[in-house]
């Protein structure tokens, strides 16, 4: 049955579009835009953060291109892999990654290496890096999932609630081509990234400030469980899924960053024992001494 814009008009909201401006032959889209925020924004907050921990934050703007190295074309890379048979047949779409197509998972397992590498490189611990990084990571990923509101995508099942998302008709799956108003599963995952983000925030101070000392890796760690959590169940209202024969994948790799993120807090917490690290002993090579 078609949902029509006559019932609650007021409460519908729809895409004003892809493109945020053009400039002569220049096309911004919204997409890309909000992902070049989202790094600066996440950079800018990481080094004030490093500050707070007595951190060189000029290490975190040598962190961030290998971050942006590592996570864009993983995440690229991810999405494409799980698509291919669409690009198979389009392979000069592999690269048109400002019309979206990224997998945050990619992102965080392409960042997560090149950091693991860069922390071996600068002999400082990859933990400490991570810590840092958190907090930037989820806010980021917050700002980011507005780019799938401007490009229709990223939407869930079909729903006549007041927070209805408008889709076009040809961006609609064909099975729910009837049907007008689905759910805003960005909007559901960027406010639970907002609530992660206040989270960790708030367990940063709290430590810097010596009101709950936390050991190394703990904010990583909560990032993980804490963000998988929220995946998991919106995952399973999306359309769109990645899947891997009858699985949807995200919540096959929030599932298990799930467990990794309790066995490490079990790991730091009830066996009060450091994480395995890149250098020994934790090390930090532009900081303060570790706190395990």
């Amino acid at each position: 049955m078609l949902m029509t814009p006559a019932i609650l008009p007021l409460a519908q909201f729809a895409s004003p579009g892809p493109i945020f401006i053009n400039i002569g032959p220049i096309t911004i889209r919204w997409y890309g835009l909000l992902i070049a925020s989202a790094v600066l924004i996440g950079i800018t907050l990481s080094q004030y953060l490093a500050k707070q921990r007595k951190v060189n934050p000029d290490l975190i703007g040598d962190l961030a291109i290998w971050l942006v190295i590592g996570a864009i074309p993983a995440a690229r890379l991810y999405y494409v892999l799980f698509e291919w048979s669409e690009y198979a047949q389009n392979p000069e779409r592999i690269v048109a990654i400002w019309q979206g197509g990224i997998a945050i998972h990619g992102a965080i397992l392409g960042g997560m290496l090149a950091a693991l590498i860069f922390a071996r490189i600068r002999r400082i611990s990859f933990w400490q890096l991570a810590d840092l990084v958190a907090p930037s990571l989820i806010l980021g990923q917050a700002i980011g999932r507005w780019g799938n509101f401007f490009n229709s995508e990223a939407f869930g099942n079909p729903t006549n609630l007041p927070w209805r998302l408008y889709i076009p008709p040809e961006m609609r799956p064909p099975e729910f081509a009837n049907f007008a108003y689905f759910h805003p599963t960005f909007l559901y995952e960027s406010l639970w990234n907002l609530m992660v983000f206040a989270l960790l925030i708030t367990l940063f101070f709290r430590d810097v400030q010596g009101k709950q000392r936390l050991k190394t890796g703990t904010l990583f760690l909560i990032y993980l469980v804490a963000y998988s959590l929220g995946r998991v169940w919106i995952e399973g209202l999306r359309t769109d899924s990645l899947m891997l024969g009858p699985l949807r994948m995200a919540q096959v790799v929030s599932l298990t960053g799930i467990a990794i993120g309790l066995a490490g807090l079990v790991w730091l917490y009830v066996y009060k024992r450091a994480l395995p690290d890149v250098v020994e002993g934790g090390a930090r090579g532009e900081g303060r001494g570790a706190r395990e």
